[in-house]
């Protein structure tokens, strides 16, 4: 059964740790247990509504969890910059950064307040833009930076010839690319920050499947019901057969957030890679051996984001 599918974290008191996406699902597990493995966390939501419950959450598993919110739009490259702004401006050293959060598969194609196509904004550009306003502190506190991908990150390709589906429009070969690129980025942050002695750690995670709010009913993103795809993984979670809870999906980026000597990539270990304990795993085929496309996306995002790595 999933619950009883668990992972011990180290003592993580004095730790500063962000997460995004953590006013719901997933990424709520993963502040819930870095809060009660003593870490200060902190959460970046776009609704002050659900971060408030998330943070009632938190304190009735772990009353006395150090934990707070700040404002945070992914799909607004101004909000990004503000937050990375003020949290320069308290000047405390982030040890763990989880780029979590993410949006799925609407069926319109939408855009950021920026104009870039909704998912690839969100999941990969304003998280890409976040590490490089966070970069200084981030390397004061020699962190960890652990980027959560998706089962879909294992299909479709990037879309160089039209990265914003203007010219047409499939919401899961979005979503796919949106995922590939945040694997990608994951990679070439490693690499740049090993040649260049920056400091920082860079995994990679999935979370398999869970019922989580992805496919949920989402009229903002022009989705008024649950998706039959939810309802079918919440049946199968529910009778523990082959996938996650909310709780267990959050287990691999908690692993590769917090084990020393990290492998580059962690999920679930069982049946399809869809559900069961967290285990280190092959890159995604189209992850592998891509170094050159890497650095081609590294450039196309920082002229995209206009923020620079050089300056950190």
């Amino acid at each position: 059964m999933p619950n009883a599918i668990d992972l011990t974290l180290p003592d993580l008191t004095g730790r500063r740790a962000v997460v995004t996406g953590a006013s719901d699902g997933v990424g709520l597990g993963i502040a819930a247990r870095l809060a009660a493995a003593g870490a200060e966390v902190l959460l970046p939501v776009r609704n002050p509504r659900k971060g408030e419950a998330a943070l009632a959450e938190i304190r009735r598993r772990t009353p006395g969890a150090t934990a707070s919110l700040r404002p945070l739009d992914l799909s607004s490259l101004d909000s990004v910059a503000a937050l990375g702004e003020a949290l320069r401006t308290e000047g405390a050293p982030i040890h763990l950064l989880v780029n979590n959060a993410g949006v799925m598969t609407p069926p319109e194609r939408q855009s950021t307040a920026d104009g870039f196509e909704l998912q690839f904004g969100t999941n990969h550009l304003g998280h890409f833009a976040l590490v490089a306003h966070l970069m200084p502190l981030l390397r004061a506190g020699r962190a960890r930076v652990t980027t959560q991908l998706s089962v879909a990150a294992n299909q479709g390709a990037i879309n160089w010839t039209d990265l914003n589906w203007e010219r047409s429009y499939s919401g899961r070969r979005a979503y796919s690319q949106s995922k590939i690129a945040a694997g990608l980025f994951g990679l070439e942050l490693a690499r740049r920050s090993r040649e260049g002695g920056w400091g920082v750690t860079s995994t990679l995670s999935h979370p398999g499947i869970a019922p989580t709010s992805l496919l949920a009913a989402r009229p903002e993103l022009g989705r008024s019901g649950d998706t039959a795809g939810r309802r079918l993984i919440h049946l199968l979670a529910s009778t523990g057969l082959l996938v996650g809870t909310p709780d267990t999906a959050g287990l691999p980026a908690l692993l590769a957030a917090t084990t020393p000597d990290p492998a580059p990539f962690y999920g679930p270990s069982g049946p399809g890679r869809l559900g069961g304990p967290p285990a280190e795993q092959e890159l995604y085929s189209r992850l592998r051996d891509k170094d050159d496309e890497a650095r081609r996306l590294w450039e196309v995002s920082e002229e995209l984001t206009g923020v620079s790595f050089a300056r950190v």
